[in-house]
């Protein structure tokens, strides 16, 4: 990643466009990168200074909500048990987690699921299969969306804001630590899970 390659990219009309569709990507793929993509554009805004770091907070924060609403809704019309891949022993903890808290907690749970990209869909498909109230649930979703794009953005934006060296070096650290970051998370939670259950 060159420099200029960078700021051409930042530039480019179809920069938050981009943004937006890697955002909501993540929504149902994990593997794409919703989350590396956001703190880049945050890197990208300071160092460059373009897109505008607002900008990319809006778009991120748009586009999660969607993607969290569409989720919802499969939820809701196709159900946990559809696809094969939701009737593996891994989604179904993750469906059972889910379903046990989301009742009692639903504020809690969607704000902490948001920042875990797997826990993330469970939410979202179990609140919309238990028929969690949508217009509840999503309000609060859409906060929790804002919240996950003002986080990672500022994130790249402080390290680029921190760190000399041009903007290659601001997106590249600025993707190892919301990686690492969201890595570190996922196996704490994962880890807290399996002790909970084995009680």
């Amino acid at each position: 990643m060159t420099d200029d390659w960078l700021t051409a990219l930042a530039a480019d009309p179809l920069a938050l466009p981009l943004l937006f569709a890697l955002v909501l990507g993540d929504a149902f793929l994990v593997v794409v990168p919703g989350e590396a993509a956001v703190t880049a554009f945050g890197a990208l805004a300071v160092s460059t200074g373009a897109p505008p770091l607002p900008a990319v907070v809006a778009v991120a924060a748009v586009a999660a909500a969607l993607g969290d609403a569409s989720c919802y809704l499969v939820g809701r019309v196709v159900g946990l048990h559809r696809w094969g891949w939701m009737r593996t022993r891994r989604a179904q903890t993750a469906f059972a987690w889910a379903h046990a808290r989301l009742d009692e907690r639903t504020a809690l749970v969607v704000f902490t699921a948001r920042f875990i990209p797997f826990a993330r869909l469970a939410v979202n498909l179990v609140a919309g299969a238990s028929r969690l109230p949508a217009p509840r649930y999503l309000a609060v979703a859409s906060c929790a969306a804002l919240a996950w794009a003002a986080y990672q953005a500022l994130l790249g934006a402080a390290v680029a804001a921190i760190l000399p060296g041009g903007s290659g070096v601001a997106v590249i650290v600025s993707i190892v630590v919301a990686v690492g970051m969201g890595l570190g998370l996922d196996a704490l939670i994962a880890r807290t899970r399996r002790r909970s259950m084995e009680r």
